[in-house]
């Protein structure tokens, strides 16, 4: 796929066509999670859609939405198929303007510069970071790491939390103790604990050590990698040493950790609240987010217009139909909706609400 401003070949008729037919409604996406995840959850995915949860695989809090992107060491999993043969990414490259707009494509190229998912935390999440645009570029060869930022929609109980940055200096000799002697409480002593409830956000910039509390279901906006550096590993399975720094030597994977203080107002201005965004709609992310994705809340109680563009919608609340030129879509909450920049406009209309994840602007 082209990277940022690259021009973009020509596909093949047939699969132009397709993507073209693809693009010009909006998707109903099904759920899309990969199995054999190195941590527990599920169960609050698929509450959250409103399906029943057998339990089967207890392995597989990630649900890929709308993906270009596969998981770290595959190909293929992960991605978005939207019919036998065709993917996500696959269409993109072949009908880039009618899925991203013109003025996207000159900026990016074929990119949609987005991943959103669902995530379940069964368990808590290990504590771990992720690499900057530069760490990657110099040592992964890719030209993005991964920002992310969470919009949390449910929790099982009112003491969910995330541990977010270091509350004190940590030296690169404690950093690396850690990592050898896997001491996870040590961890999380020197970290913020950041309490989370329904509606909660949080921006989780690339360097910054992070763990998720059990029982916490979000929508997670990030840069389209599957980029992690772990800190702690030791219980989860199918976990190595080895796969906790990418492959790459400890001393170099440490040199992606922020390791410096974070004040409590920092804190607080990566889980800062909404911002107003027109009728009916809200900023859910730090201005800081914008060059990474973007995010807004839209509440109907009647219609409110979206205007045309490549987004991911996920309904949280209620039941809302979505009219277009294409004709009109019923959702309800927990649906998962991609919505190429050639559908137009959308009118949403109903009582609900929903989340709009958007890449960045060009």
């Amino acid at each position: 796929m082209p990277e940022h401003g690259e021009a973009v070949t020509a596909a093949p008729a047939a699969d132009r066509a397709a993507a073209v037919r693809w693009a010009s409604a909006p998707i109903v996406l099904e759920p899309n999670q990969p199995a054999d995840r190195p941590y527990r959850g599920g169960a609050g995915i698929a509450a959250f859609r409103g399906r029943h949860w057998d339990g089967s695989d207890p392995y597989t809090p990630e649900d890929f939405v709308g993906s270009t992107t596969s998981i770290h060491g595959s190909a293929t999993v992960g991605l978005t198929v939207l019919e036998p043969g065709l993917t996500l990414r696959d269409a993109i490259a072949a009908a880039p303007e009618e899925f991203l707009g013109a003025a996207h494509v000159r900026s990016h190229g074929a990119d949609p510069m987005l991943l959103v998912k669902l995530l379940d935390t069964g368990e808590r999440l290990f504590v771990h970071l992720h690499p900057s645009d530069d760490f990657a570029s110099t040592h992964l060869h890719s030209p993005r790491g991964k920002t992310e930022a969470w919009i949390v929609v449910a929790v099982a109980d009112v003491d969910a939390y995330a541990a977010v940055g270091f509350r004190r200096p940590v030296t690169e000799d404690e950093a690396a103790a850690w990592l050898e002697e896997q001491d996870a409480e040590a961890m999380l002593a020197a970290m913020h604990r950041v309490p989370l409830a329904v509606g909660s956000t949080l921006l989780v910039p690339a360097g910054v050590p992070h763990a998720i509390g059990p029982g916490v279901t979000l929508v997670e906006l990030q840069q389209p990698t599957d980029f992690s550096i772990l800190l702690e590993y030791a219980g989860y399975p199918g976990l190595s040493a080895a796969d906790a720094t990418l492959g790459l030597a400890p001393a170099v994977a440490m040199s992606a950790l922020d390791r410096r203080a974070w004040g409590p107002d920092e804190v607080a201005a990566l889980a800062c609240g909404p911002r107003p965004a027109g009728p009916g709609r809200q900023d859910l992310f730090p201005e800081a987010a914008d060059r990474f994705f973007r995010a807004e809340r839209v509440h109907v109680d009647g219609s409110v217009r979206l205007e045309a563009g490549y987004a991911v919608l996920v309904v949280t609340q209620g039941s809302v139909r979505l009219v277009s030129a294409d004709g009109t879509l019923s959702v309800d909450a927990g649906a998962t909706v991609l919505v190429p920049h050639a559908v137009g406009d959308v009118e949403v209309v109903g009582t609900g609400s929903l989340v709009r994840a958007m890449p960045p602007a060009p």
